[in-house]
């Protein structure tokens, strides 16, 4: 197979999606077309003339149809975050099988799915391959997200699994550092846990590249990590927030275990998820996406973060977080 033609993109208006559908619309001609699919009356891509929105719904199998056409690339990245288990079904799991489907009835082949470390089992990650073999998601979200990753694999696609993802537009990484602050303000184990992060630009590279490289020789049917390949140590990543929000560093210190009593109660079952996500060891093992992509990932969180803090910035501040904290 020759340079890819056409790409069809879902998700692409949301935090990883917009960067990957700029980086992929940028190299459009007109025998390489751009495909949103969107469920939106409008979309904000006056600035990307050349894409061409498709409007249909992962969880309407029928409004699919002629989404794949002229195209010979899917770069799937819509996800349902949380929700009911019926809705997250329908959406993640039945909505990648019906688009699965439509692929497979335009002739297309090539599909990327981006999914998430969370697929494995919950606990103390040490350098994982991406061939883990304990896959078992702790909620209903990655538990459908892993079975749209079964479907894509068993269709010969390609699957990315980020862990952390930071930049402008991330709603989950820094203000889940900032909630577990306001309620644990101590240093847990040291802050000594390392765990794999990614800018969200570094990680858009990747993913643009799979999508508009040559597949040959390396078959479909492979899961890549990404991260970059220095993990990032939490007491950094802490002290990075602090220092941007204008908030006190942590005092003292709590074992891991004084930590999860002290979160016993608190209100949301998510909290153990947080917990050992942001303070035990979760490093992935990911140089295998940068060899097949050829890309660069980037200099890391030291250079990455300062450019994203005015976004983290005014997000905490939309979100009730004083003036003054916010600095």
């Amino acid at each position: 197979m020759g340079h890819p033609k056409g790409v069809l993109i879902t998700g692409g208006t949301g935090f990883i999606g917009s960067r990957v559908l700029g980086l992929i619309a940028a190299e459009t001609t007109p025998d390489a077309p751009v495909k949103v699919l969107t469920n939106r009356r409008s979309l904000p891509l006056a600035e990307l003339g050349t894409v061409q929105p498709f409007h249909g719904n992962l969880a309407d199998a029928a409004s699919l149809y002629g989404a794949c056409e002229g195209v010979d690339t899917v770069v799937h990245l819509a996800s349902q975050i949380g929700g009911d288990p019926d809705s997250l079904r329908r959406v993640n799991q039945l909505g990648t099988e019906a688009l699965l489907a439509e692929a497979a009835r335009a002739g297309v082949r090539r599909v990327l799915y981006l999914s998430t470390t969370a697929v494995y089992r919950d606990g103390v990650h040490r350098n994982l391959t991406e061939y883990q073999p304990d896959l078992v998601p702790g909620s209903e979200t990655s538990r459908t997200r892993l079975a749209a990753e079964r479907a894509v694999l068993a269709a010969g696609g390609v699957v990315i699994r980020p862990h952390l993802v930071y930049g402008t537009g991330d709603t989950w990484v820094v203000p889940a550092v900032v909630d577990l602050l306001d309620r644990l303000p101590h240093w847990i184990d040291g802050g000594r846990a390392r765990m794999s992060a990614i800018a969200v630009e570094d990680l858009a590279r990747p993913i643009a590249a799979l999508a508009r490289q040559c597949w040959e020789p390396v078959p479909g049917g492979q899961v890549y990590h990404a991260s970059h390949p220095e993990p990032v140590v939490m007491r950094e990543l802490v002290t990075r927030v602090c220092e941007a929000l204008g908030r006190p560093l942590p005092e003292g210190e709590l074992t891991l275990e004084e930590a999860r009593r002290r979160l016993e109660g608190v209100g949301s079952v998510s909290w153990g998820r947080r917990l050992s996500l942001l303070a035990i060891e979760h490093r992935y093992e990911s140089s295998r996406l940068w060899l097949r992509t050829g890309c660069d990932p980037g200099p890391g969180l030291a250079a990455r973060f300062p450019g994203h803090v005015p976004w983290y910035r005014e997000l905490m501040l939309r979100s009730g977080v004083s003036a003054e904290a916010a600095g």
